[in-house]
């Protein structure tokens, strides 16, 4: 009989913009402060992409790394997959402007949009489609340009988000032991109104009118969302156990979505981890949206955190209402 194939993560990469916002920057800008910002979300810096720059920039240069990290080149590579919500247009789609410019001809190539979980619904999608043997090497990428979409004089949320792209090469492997052992996506439309932007499409059209308003930037109740999202990230990590059958020991490492380190605690209080068996770097970029599991992994990875055979726990949650996981034993 031949033996399942397994989705099996070979190569990493991101890439952040040079530009860096502090808080103290921000408090010239808007009433707040560095000791408010990290006291309530733990950051005190982020990124900001160059004007001239947009989201498939960030995209190609962490692809790029990921594929020098796997020894691939882009020529082998058969789909891509970007998560986003920053395209750089509505169409096309940035993963095909990022085909183009890596020079994956033989790739097939589409964006996928699941708010800030977008990443992990990313990498579960297509893990199906290398699972099912109709493609052996995949790219999957996680970029935001939110700088391009918030209000920097809204204090309430122009304190939280920042820019950058992760990137991963996922190749078909016939090792059941390793690899994506299981996923768990989830969605509640209810909650749409609690984080999104309603400018720019079919039911909000762009027009003087709707950028005088304001209605292209992103607007958020932090209170509702911060309550879902604690609720989210620990149910998507204990659902994973359940279905893969382990337990809460077997977590080596949980990569969660980085937005603020009250919901990363109230995560690792209910799964019962210490804090040395989660990675964050939040204080350093923000909240990326798609790019913030990616990155880092992709950290964590060069800096020699994980081990052949770790279990990691990848969470996140974002607009849509969307959550969700992926559990995977590191192989390399």
């Amino acid at each position: 009989m031949k033996e399942p194939m397994k989705a099996v993560i070979t190569g990493t990469g991101s890439y952040l913009p040079d530009k860096i916002i502090t808080n103290d920057d921000l408090a010239q800008q808007v009433d707040t402060s560095d000791e408010w910002i990290r006291t309530r979300t733990g950051i005190r810096e982020r990124r900001i992409l160059a004007e001239d720059r947009a989201t498939s920039d960030m995209c190609v240069e962490a692809a790029k790394r990921a594929l020098e990290d796997a020894g691939m080149d882009a020529a082998g590579v058969d789909l891509i997959v970007v998560a986003t919500v920053t395209p750089d247009m509505f169409f096309p789609a940035t993963a095909c402007l990022v085909q183009e410019r890596l020079g994956a001809v033989k790739a097939a190539a589409f964006d996928l949009s699941a708010g800030c979980t977008g990443f992990v619904y990313a990498l579960a999608t297509a893990a199906q489609f290398l699972e099912t043997g109709m493609y052996r090497t995949a790219l999957v990428i996680g970029g935001d340009a939110l700088s391009r979409i918030t209000n920097w004089s809204d204090r309430s949320t122009c304190v939280l988000f920042g820019d950058g792209a992760g990137a991963v090469v996922l190749e078909a492997v016939a090792d059941p032991g390793n690899g994506i052992l299981g996923s768990y996506l989830r969605a509640d439309g209810g909650g749409g109104h609690l984080l999104h932007m309603p400018g720019g499409g079919s039911r909000c059209p762009a027009s003087g009118e709707s950028v005088a308003k304001g209605l292209h930037y992103l607007r958020m109740d932090g209170q509702e969302v911060f309550k879902f999202a604690v609720k989210a990230m620990g149910e998507a990590a204990l659902h994973l156990l359940e279905q893969c059958g382990l337990s809460r020991e077997d977590i080596d490492f949980l990569i969660p979505h980085q937005a603020n380190i009250r919901i990363v605690d109230a995560a690792l209080k209910r799964l019962g981890l210490s804090p040395d068996r989660v990675y964050t770097n939040l204080d350093k970029y923000g909240n990326m949206s798609c790019a913030s599991v990616p990155v880092a992994l992709d950290e964590a990875a060069r800096a020699g955190r994980f081990h052949k055979g770790h279990l990691l726990l990848l969470v996140a949650f974002g607009a849509g209402l969307t959550w969700g996981g992926v559990a995977l034993r590191w192989a390399k």
